[in-house]
Formats: structure tokens, C-alpha cells, sequence
């Protein structure tokens, strides 16, 4: 596999977790609700969205990085 084919992979997973984050973002609210949980677990939710992210800024990092090369 060459380096545009890693790159473009990598984008496609960073572009999966970013849409994945920010649903979880957007559902946390109605899930945590529909669940009967606390508000600590919806907070969780947020973190684990914030968490996935971070994450998808680290890929897109490296690939901007691997293109400049």
C-alpha cells in the first residue's frame, strides 16, 4: 500500500469518527434520558465524544504531516 492509499484510509477512519463523535454529542442527552441514567453517565457520553475527537484531530494531524513529505 502506497502512502495516498494510508492517507486517504486514514482520512476515511478520521471522517468516520468525527460523524460517530458528533452523534454520540447530539444523542447523549436522549439516550442518557431514555436509559434513566444520571447525569454523570450523560457527561460520560460527552466525554467518550470529546475523547473520539481528539482522536480524529490526531489523524488528521498525520495525514496533513505525511502529505507535506
Amino acid at each position: 500500500m502506497n502512502r495516498d492509499e494510508q492517507n486517504a484510509k486514514q482520512g476515511r477512519l478520521a471522517a468516520m469518527v468525527i460523524a460517530g463523535s458528533g452523534l454520540l454529542a447530539i444523542l447523549a442527552p436522549a439516550i442518557a434520558k431514555s436509559l434513566n441514567l444520571t447525569i454523570r453517565f450523560e457527561i460520560l457520553l460527552y466525554l467518550f465524544s470529546l475523547a473520539g475527537f481528539l482522536f480524529a484531530l490526531v489523524l488528521a494531524l498525520q495525514v496533513w504531516q505525511s502529505g507535506r513529505k
